[in-house]
């Protein structure tokens, strides 16, 4: 070797390493200025940064430290579910019957049987929007000459556990669309829309017009308040699993002839099955006790009792990794939960939220991150109570990288501040997770949470993506 050649090679070597060492110092000079920021006095900051291709630390700060993670924390229901389940999975649900069909009359039930569909009814695919749907199961029944049923029309839900709400959450969240809970069967993302009417002064009572689709058993009382012009949306609806009645509170501003918000169906498979009634009803469908009086919501038994029946139309979700697009782009919780749920169907026989954090916990443990680094209470983030640390994020993001569907992961990842990031932010909490390449060609894979910064989160984010930027 020539000693022109081992000096080139000698230089590379010391330019990279001043280079690193470059990086490093600009991120903690950087970090430095954002800690004595007054807004952080009573805040605590975590940042654990690799080179995403040597797996070199670039830059640690309380790494291992558990932290808030708001919707950081679907990286670890993302991954995780495309592995246990398959980035082609799909969710089904069923239209069958018991008893006997015989000349058009069905001497038995109808079952509508859900396996946690989170995309039933959703206006995001072509394929399951409200009305295809509709008309798919109409089309059911034509096909195998079902004029009358002497038995009733059954929601059949035992495939999942009745509690539709993660454990931790708060209830300012639970009566609205981000806080939407999942079942065996789900309808329309679980929402509603619900048009308001701000009063002529600042004070002034503010007026429900209408909710759409119509909300079915269930009332809502507005305790509402017009607003500043330009306040924007400080209304939350406080409305509970289940409930028959619902309060709204807070502000919608002043100067708009109408407002909307998004609220959550307290019993999704009721407002399914009467949006079904009111077509058949509609079309001229009978049953021997007329429809409005034969659709049961059967609770009495919690096991997945039904065992013989005749399937006569099966609905199939987007595949996964379409459904995944969704989830992290417009990060949506009941996405999340519904991941939990159906990995515990699909892996234990029951849709049961804490055995869904079970095996993703374990499944995480066997890829390196020790258990003790994940304390999750749900699917989502939504949960104060989760935990997380930036090295387990960055962990989960590497691991990600090794997979074949990999790149339809990267994909769905949204872009924030020209990195592709995952962001959260739920009360006192803002974190983002991802990749990023340097002009230089660098690849790094990154992670930062704030928890309980003083000041709006905007100003907050700026700061964080000062930090991020010595990366670019």
């Amino acid at each position: 070797m020539s000693k022109t050649y081992k000096f080139t090679i000698s230089l590379l070597f010391l330019v990279n390493i001043l280079s690193a060492q470059s990086v490093r110092d600009r991120i903690d000079n950087t970090v430095k200025r954002f800690l004595a920021d007054s807004s952080m006095k009573h805040a605590i900051l975590s940042l654990y940064i690799l080179n995403g291709k040597t797996n070199e630390v670039v830059y640690d700060l309380n790494g291992e430290t558990g932290l808030a993670p708001a919707s950081c924390q679907k990286i670890f229901t993302s991954i995780a579910a495309m592995d246990l389940l398959g980035h082609d999975y799909r969710f089904k649900t069923e239209l069958g019957y018991d008893g006997t069909l015989q000349n058009g009359e069905l001497n038995g039930n109808l079952f509508l049987i859900g396996y946690g569909d989170p995309t039933l009814g959703s206006w995001r695919f072509n394929e399951t929007k409200e009305d295809k749907i509709l008309n798919e199961l109409e089309d059911a029944l034509k096909v195998h000459r079902i004029k009358k049923i002497k038995g009733s029309f059954y929601v059949y839900e035992q495939k999942f556990e009745t509690q539709t709400i993660p454990g931790g959450w708060i209830w300012d969240d639970m009566g609205n669309y981000y806080g939407a809970g999942v079942s065996a069967l789900n309808w329309r993302e679980n929402q509603y829309d619900l048009k308001l009417k701000p009063g002529n002064k600042v004070g002034e009572p503010a007026t429900i017009l209408f909710s759409k689709p119509q909300l079915i058993n269930c009332y809502l009382y507005s305790e509402l308040v017009t607003g500043e012009k330009g306040s924007g949306d400080n209304a939350y609806i406080y409305l509970s699993p289940n409930g028959k009645y619902g309060f709204l509170r807070g502000s919608i501003p002043l100067g708009v002839d109408t407002f909307t918000i998004s609220g959550s169906f307290p019993n999704p498979a009721s407002q399914l099955m009467h949006t079904i009634t009111e077509k058949l009803e509609k079309n001229g469908w009978q049953m021997i006790r007329g429809i409005s009086n034969a659709i049961r919501i059967d609770f009495s038994d919690k096991r997945d009792t039904l065992k013989k029946y005749t399937s006569i139309y099966t609905h199939f979700s987007p595949s996964l990794d379409s459904i995944n697009y969704y989830f992290l782009k417009r990060s949506i919780n009941l996405y999340g939960e519904a991941l939990m749920k159906t990995i515990a169907y699909e892996k234990k026989g029951f849709g049961n939220t804490d055995s869904g954090i079970a095996i993703i916990k374990k499944y995480w443990q066997e890829r390196g991150i020790e258990k003790s680094a994940l304390h999750i209470m749900d699917g989502s983030g939504l949960s104060p109570q989760n935990r997380v640390t930036t090295h387990a994020l960055v962990t989960a993001l590497q691991y990600a990288k090794t997979r074949d569907w990999f790149n339809s992961f990267y994909f769905d990842l949204p872009e924030y501040n020209q990195m592709k990031l995952k962001s959260g932010s739920i009360g006192g909490a803002r974190s983002f997770a991802g990749y990023h390449t340097a002009k230089d060609g660098t690849p790094y894979t990154m992670a930062i949470i704030v928890n309980n910064y003083d000041g709006s989160s905007t100003a907050i984010v700026n700061k964080m993506f000062l930090i991020l930027n010595e990366l670019k």
